[in-house]
């Protein structure tokens, strides 16, 4: 019999209680982190302590990311129990937390008087409505709060640096989010995460703002998006669709200031957003700088990579039919078939579901809280359609497109604003036999001359100074104090 209860002495803790020998080993396991239990008791009763917390890649211990976990129990033999326990939906600061037979349910530490439609729309009309001033302070948000990343990341950092009397909010979805030293999350849809977007002076966002947001008077929000574009986006996107048309441009009148990487960028979003006659600030892309200086080392020692060793980082887009990572890479018969280590970075839409990708020298790092100390530790970039090419052509280093679905991605899902095969920096094959042959044939002479060609379109801009001159603008403008 397994007694399970939770306390929060220490930090939130589950505790199993149970009669007999002693288990090997109790884990937590869900799909983006595990958790293994203090075990302690001889004899006739025995107790695992399982911290709700965990720490990634020499980050600090969070709580553990709102996801069902499954109680693993192995006994001394090494076969694995099952485990049948029961408790409520219990509040735990942090996060909150239920157990049912052996999974283990983590949630988002929001009151449940405001987890509800009707606790929302409470909220929605106490802050987008009070009177009074709007806060010296930025509300940040990077793809839907499931990170603390991309070109809000490095515009934080420098704000922090030259107006440190600012303040600085981070939607999070849940406490798991790492964010900037001096910031302090607001989990989505709790009240403090109401209060901070309605009356931050600037938001600065890269994707689109959710639950009903409008502007309050002398709010400004700056979108810097989060990427240029390959493949068609909102207006441009294949099929006539009028409420999704409606939405582009309603979500679009929300924004003040757009952020490009670079002109062929400004083009198109101000076509495919219906952002007109209002200000494209063409600066580069802050989340760039580190790339043009800055070193690996640091992630490859977190990641537990030998300096040596050869890296290899796949990244592909998202798809519109199907929720999780693309499955066009064998990640552990590429590291054996190159001698490499293949990092694995599905896209922040992948985040949520899906599970980690495992394998001999394989680590997944779709979790991991910046791509681009990524960029910089990786030797080369195999990807698809995502704009992170457009990011990592900024180090110079070789680049490999992997396209099986190339049709039917062009012709069906979403479409491209130019031909990739006829512009590429590097190899685009369609099979993984073709990848490992190129990687390992690669020539760069042979890519030299498109290599030069790219990189003059579209980082032209991106010389390690972007953050510096968005944030001058911030300033000079007015739009925080410092």
């Amino acid at each position: 019999m397994i007694d399970a209860s939770f306390t929060t002495d220490g930090g939130a803790t589950l505790v199993l209680a149970g009669t007999g020998a002693r288990p090997r080993s109790v884990e937590l396991v869900g799909p983006r982190a595990r958790v293994v239990a203090a075990l302690t008791g001889r004899g006739k009763t025995w107790r695992a302590q399982l911290p709700l917390r965990a720490a990634r890649w020499g980050g600090p211990e969070l709580p553990l990311p709102v996801a069902d976990y499954r109680l693993r129990l192995t006994d001394a033999d090494g076969v694995q129990t099952p485990v049948e326990a029961s408790v409520p939906l219990t509040q735990l600061g942090t996060l909150r937390a239920s157990v049912e037979a052996d999974i283990v349910r983590i949630g988002p530490p929001i009151d449940p008087a405001y987890d509800s439609g009707e606790g929302q729309d409470a909220l929605e009309r106490r802050y987008a409505t009070r009177p009074g001033g709007l806060e010296n302070a930025v509300f940040f948000e990077s793809f839907y709060g499931r990170t603390a990343s991309c070109n809000p990341l490095a515009i934080d950092r420098e704000l922090a640096r030259r107006a440190p009397g600012v303040t600085r909010y981070w939607s999070v979805v849940d406490l798991s989010v790492q964010v900037p030293d001096g910031a302090i999350p607001v989990v989505e849809g709790s009240p403090e995460w109401w209060r901070a977007r309605g009356g931050a002076r600037l938001l600065v966002v890269n994707d689109w703002l959710r639950r009903r947001f409008s502007r309050r008077k002398g709010q400004v929000v700056l979108q810097t998006w989060h990427g240029t574009p390959l493949k068609r986006l909102a207006l441009h996107r294949p099929g006539f669709d009028p409420r999704r048309m409606a939405a582009v441009v309603r979500e679009s009148r929300r924004w003040n200031i757009l952020l490009a990487q670079n002109p062929y960028s400004t083009r198109i979003l101000s076509k495919a957003y219906a952002f007109l006659r209002r200000p494209i600030w063409v600066e580069g892309y802050p989340r760039d700088d580190v790339l043009v200086s800055g070193s690996g080392d640091a992630t490859r020692a977190a990641l537990g990579i030998d300096a040596g060793q050869r890296v290899l980082l796949y990244a592909p887009t998202w798809r519109d039919d199907r929720t999780e990572i693309v499955d066009f890479v064998d990640a552990a018969a590429l590291a054996e078939a190159t001698g490499a280590v293949v990092l694995v970075r599905g896209h922040s839409r992948t985040l949520l579901p899906g599970k980690d990708a495992e394998g001999p020298r394989v680590i997944d790092v779709t979790g991991f809280p910046d791509t681009s100390q990524l960029l910089l530790a990786a030797d080369a970039l195999i990807t698809d359609y995502s704009s992170v090419m457009f990011d990592y052509s900024v180090t110079g280093k070789p680049m490999f497109f992997l396209v099986p679905d190339l049709e039917h991605y062009r012709g069906e899902l979403r479409g491209f604003y130019f031909d990739l095969a006829a512009h590429a920096p590097g190899p685009v094959v369609r099979t993984q036999d073709e990848l490992a042959d190129a990687i390992r044939d690669h020539d760069p002479a042979r890519f030299a001359a498109a290599y030069a060609i790219w990189r003059a379109k579209f980082n032209e801009r991106d010389d390690g100074h972007a953050a510096e001159r968005v944030v001058s603008r911030i300033l000079d403008q007015g739009l925080v104090e410092r």
